[in-house]
């Protein structure tokens, strides 16, 4: 496995490698990013991680400076997971004159999580852009666990006509249930012990959207109240269509409930597709 720093070696080493799999990262990486590394490994001859905390995607008084970083482990586990290149660019490297040039994510980055993080969808699909440009991958991996931003990327892929095909690996969990995130562990454990009750929240909702309630606006209110009776602050609790992120049309039988909520100062995110 090659650890590559710069663009131009970059694109030199990849000249000649076949079908390239692409997984992009901030670093400090779980086993649900390395399973992402091996879903990669099926659809590719080279896989290439990057591993760069974006600063466009964060917003004022957010956690750029404590977010975890881990290099060396990082490495470690992504050369027992198949990677073959690990891309680890510097901010002047990525970002060598101000990145005036931005792209505008559609707006649907403006709500859920984009409600509470204005400037993150557009620091997201810019970085991502320049990251494909640079890269130039058949295949990129992007977990569910991330949903919003999924459906985002797919849909920047999708109306800027990049020539990359989208593959969604599925939320890894804890045992407890917690979905694995690197913000994990900036939890202190009384924390952590609380945090798998998100996800039990989210379970609420989709057996109460099954036995026939569609009043969704008054789950997700009660929801959010049981939440914060426990001392979580509740950014947002909602069910909305899976194939568009909007709010379920009556007859809509494929749903997802998203949630993002904090405990401390640490924001946890996770969701659940689920049919009716």
């Amino acid at each position: 496995m090659e650890v590559i720093n710069s663009i131009a070696e970059l694109r030199l080493r990849l000249a000649s490698r076949g079908r390239i799999a692409f997984v992009p990262t901030m670093g400090n990486l779980h086993h649900g990013h390395l399973a992402l590394v091996s879903l990669a490994r099926q659809h590719a001859d080279c896989v290439v991680v990057s591993i760069f905390v974006n600063p466009l995607q964060f917003g004022a008084n957010e956690d750029l400076a404590s977010y975890p970083r881990s290099l060396q482990a990082d490495c470690e586990g992504l050369n027992q997971s198949g990677a073959d290149i690990v891309f680890t660019p510097s901010e002047s490297e990525l970002y060598p004159v101000p990145q005036t040039v931005q792209v505008e994510p559609p707006p649907i980055a403006f709500d859920l999580c984009g409600k509470h993080r204005p400037v993150h969808f557009r620091g997201v699909c810019t970085v991502v852009a320049k990251l494909f440009n640079i890269v130039r991958p058949d295949v990129a991996i992007f977990g569910k666990k991330d949903y919003q931003q999924l459906f985002i990327l797919r849909e920047m892929v999708r109306q800027l006509e990049i020539p990359v095909e989208m593959l969604a690996g599925e939320t890894m969990r804890e045992a407890d249930g917690l979905a694995m995130s690197s913000r994990n562990n900036l939890l202190n454990p009384a924390q952590r012990m609380e945090a798998p009750r998100l996800q039990r929240a989210l379970q609420l909702v989709v057996q109460a959207s099954r036995q026939g309630r569609r009043d969704f606006d008054a789950i997700e209110a009660q929801t959010t109240q049981y939440l914060t009776q426990l001392g979580w602050i509740v950014d947002y609790i909602a069910v909305r269509s899976a194939s568009t992120l909007l709010t379920p049309l009556p007859d809509e039988r494929q749903l997802l409930v998203l949630g993002a909520a904090r405990l401390g100062m640490t924001r946890l995110i996770d969701n659940i597709e689920f049919a009716l």
